[in-house]
């Protein structure tokens, strides 16, 4: 086991909020935000059913753990994200002052946290592990994929 327990458990809720995305034919993409050991945020893509480009997985999250806490800053918690973040959600990570970020899969067209681009480099102390149930986020996204063609 790569990853303590407790992360995976953390993941798979991330793979719950990606396959309400793909019931909503979004690209399955989910989010959890975790304080001290419980989700205080959850998201998944709503781009098509908001009709807004921003309405990914991360933002959605992030706006919930924002308000659960009452505070803009999440300096104590942990994102959880079935795929690499993009550039705008790296920005709000950055912005909301995430320390530690795991995600699935990365994404090659438009990842922002090492394959395409890499936000958050040295210098910003944010801790990024990938490859955490990196098969079933792949499998669920090329699942989504599959069904467009």
């Amino acid at each position: 086991m790569l990853f303590e327990e407790e992360k995976y458990r953390f993941m798979h809720a991330a793979l719950k909020e990606a396959e309400k995305a793909f019931e909503k034919d979004e690209v399955p993409i989910g989010a959890v935000i975790v304080h001290n050991g419980k989700i205080v945020g959850r998201g998944h893509n709503q781009t098509e059913t908001l009709n807004d480009a921003t309405a990914h997985a991360e933002m959605i999250a992030i706006t919930s753990a924002s308000a659960t806490l009452g505070s803009k800053y999440l300096d104590e918690c942990e994102l959880f994200v079935t795929a690499e973040p993009c550039l705008m959600c790296s920005g709000a990570i950055l912005l909301s002052r995430l320390p530690k970020i795991y995600f699935g899969t990365f994404e090659p067209k438009f990842g922002a946290a090492g394959s395409v681009h890499n936000v958050f480099g040295n210098k910003n102390n944010i801790e990024i592990y990938s490859g955490l149930l990196a098969e079933e986020s792949k499998s669920l996204l090329n699942a989504f994929f599959k069904k467009l063609r």
